[in-house]
């Protein structure tokens, strides 16, 4: 480009990252704005920019009938010939027929201070459009991608990051509450998604996405990056533990030590970045059974019983002093084995499972007996008087809950796990012997031992 007007487009659009195009079109439209405010006769006027002087050329378009009906906008076909005979020569003049769209040239010049305030303008939110269109474009096919930016201001608990020439925000819901930042500290985040408002395209990113976590490992892993280890699936609590299922392609090649690497150096800069999260990386399996037992970890389990396929939920049974690792803080081990796995998760205690299964014997003795003085006998054996605690083991048991709470709890009514933790704390504080805090405590313990129904791990990797 030679002209001043196109080195100021070139560099326009260069600046705003458009295509040159893009500003030519502008220009174009502002010109045709300008100009139909100022003849005000209706024509249809269009414009076109020209290459070689850098100006915008302006055309009144007709179109050629026999007999003129709208002036504006027609032409009669004689009068048409006459004038593009002036202008073009006989031969451009002779090839004109009915129906033909014409151009007529019109001044520019005339079009005064008003309407070139008026093209600025246009021009300027013609620009500001494709850019926003641009930026939107650009950072929703990166939805997914782990992106640096230096932390500018808050904003009513949102953080607002610069990457690149944009800001991006980072909502408080998208915030590790294990993490602190000032003004002007380095971040790495994952983005999340882009939404359109008026003020233009935001960026939403995200510091407690499970996407984060596995795009930290591609990059800190060259087995991953490469293809060789796969991540079958992650999922977080963000700030603090995290759980990672990966898997080799090559039976040479460890997927858990190659993501640990070696003294820990892959997964301690990783764990740095996320400011201390625990991570635990288990080897992914086909077989639930034995997912299910390294996604568990750092527990060790005695076994795993599919309960029941199609609902996808399954009995785990661990030693009585493995029990509470195998639930976690407030369950947390176990809800985000369930989270990886896909599966309902329900944890047991050997002892737990043993008194079970001793209940199950003696229903079965009971249900043998057949002579009514037998069954009165046994009916009559295990009779609790009112306001006392029957001396026969409890059907179920809960972490960190006595037996003899757990008995009560039954002679209250709730003789599943189930239906303690549909119980609420005001109606648990409600049963002889059991207070307040106790009744959190039995809530906290029901509650913990089986969550909901997780994502499968295709949905934990894709999310």
């Amino acid at each position: 480009m030679s002209n001043p007007l196109q080195q100021t487009i070139e560099a326009l659009a260069k600046e705003k990252g458009i295509e040159p195009d893009v500003v030519i079109s502008a220009i174009e439209e502002a010109v045709a704005t300008a100009s139909r405010k100022y003849y005000k006769t209706g024509e249809n006027l269009k414009t076109r920019f020209n290459m070689e002087t850098g100006q915008v050329d302006l055309f009144a378009l007709k179109q050629v009938v026999q007999e003129v009906a709208s002036p504006a906008t027609e032409i009669a076909i004689d009068e048409a010939r006459q004038m593009y005979r002036q202008l073009y020569g006989d031969e451009v003049a002779g090839s004109i027929e009915l129906g033909d769209e014409m151009e007529f040239p019109k001044p520019t010049e005339v079009l005064g201070r008003i309407a070139a305030q008026t093209a600025k303008q246009v021009i300027f939110q013609k620009v500001r459009e494709a850019e926003r269109d641009h930026i939107f474009a650009e950072y929703n096919d990166r939805v997914g991608e782990v992106v640096s930016g230096t932390i500018k201001r808050f904003e009513n608990g949102e953080i607002i990051i610069e990457i690149g020439r944009i800001e991006a925000v980072l909502p408080r819901k998208e915030q590790s509450r294990a993490e602190s930042y000032t003004p002007g500290d380095r971040v790495r985040t994952v983005i999340k998604g882009v939404n359109r408002s008026a003020k233009g395209p935001q960026i939403v990113l995200s510091r407690t996405d499970p996407a984060l976590l596995i795009k930290l490992f591609e990059q800190e892993v060259p087995e991953i990056y490469d293809g060789t280890v796969m991540i079958r699936g992650a999922v977080r609590e963000a700030g603090d533990r995290a759980k990672v299922a990966v898997f080799s392609r090559e039976r040479d090649v460890d997927p858990v030590g190659a993501c640990v690497g070696m003294k820990g150096t892959r997964v301690q800069s990783i764990i740095r970045e996320l400011r201390g999260e625990k991570i635990d990386i288990v080897e992914f399996s086909d077989d639930p059974v034995v997912f299910i037992t390294n996604a568990l970890s750092p527990a060790k389990i005695q076994r795993v019983s599919i309960v029941n396929d199609r609902d996808r939920v399954v009995e785990v049974v661990v030693e009585d002093k493995q029990l509470s690792l195998a639930i976690g803080k407030k369950g947390q081990n176990v809800r985000l084995a369930a989270k990886l796995t896909g599966w309902r998760i329900d944890i047991k205690s050997e002892e737990e499972k043993r008194r079970e299964v001793e209940a199950e014997l003696a229903g079965l003795e009971v249900g043998a007996a057949e002579t009514p003085a037998e069954e009165t006998s046994e009916a009559t054996s295990e009779e609790t008087p009112t306001g006392e605690v029957s001396d026969q083991p409890p059907p179920y048991a809960l972490a960190g809950i006595g037996e003899k709470t757990v008995l009560k709890l039954v002679d209250a009514g709730l003789t599943t796990r189930d239906a303690v933790r549909s119980a609420t704390v005001e109606q648990l504080s409600e049963i002889p012997g059991v207070g307040e805090k106790t009744a959190e405590k039995i809530l906290a313990a029901a509650q913990s031992e089986v969550e909901a129904t997780p994502e499968t791990p295709a949905d934990a990797q894709e999310s």
